[in-house]
């Protein structure tokens, strides 16, 4: 997990209600190839959003969301992610 502070707070929180399974991995400042979401957000940029030019913000918003929701129903599109940041599923 980044160091965004949203995420140390979330994390803290959670020990702090006894999440004592709670095992985090920490990322360096910045790592965006240790992080599999910069790998998705890589693969929408370039294949399902390539070229795509939006006439509204909320037609932009529905776009980015279906095209990262369409790698969910792709494990193993899913899972190259996670190998190309090193990290076992």
């Amino acid at each position: 997990m980044d160091r965004l502070p949203a995420h140390r707070s979330a994390v803290s929180q959670l020990r702090k209600r006894g999440a004592s399974w709670l095992h985090v991995e920490w990322l360096p400042g910045y790592a965006p190839e240790l992080n599999p979401v910069e790998a998705l957000w890589s693969y929408s940029k370039y294949s399902a959003l390539a070229n795509f030019v939006p006439d509204s913000r909320d037609e932009l918003f529905d776009a980015v969301l279906d095209a990262v929701g369409d790698v969910h129903f792709d494990p193993p599109l899913l899972a190259s992610f996670f190998q190309s940041a090193h990290l076992r599923l």
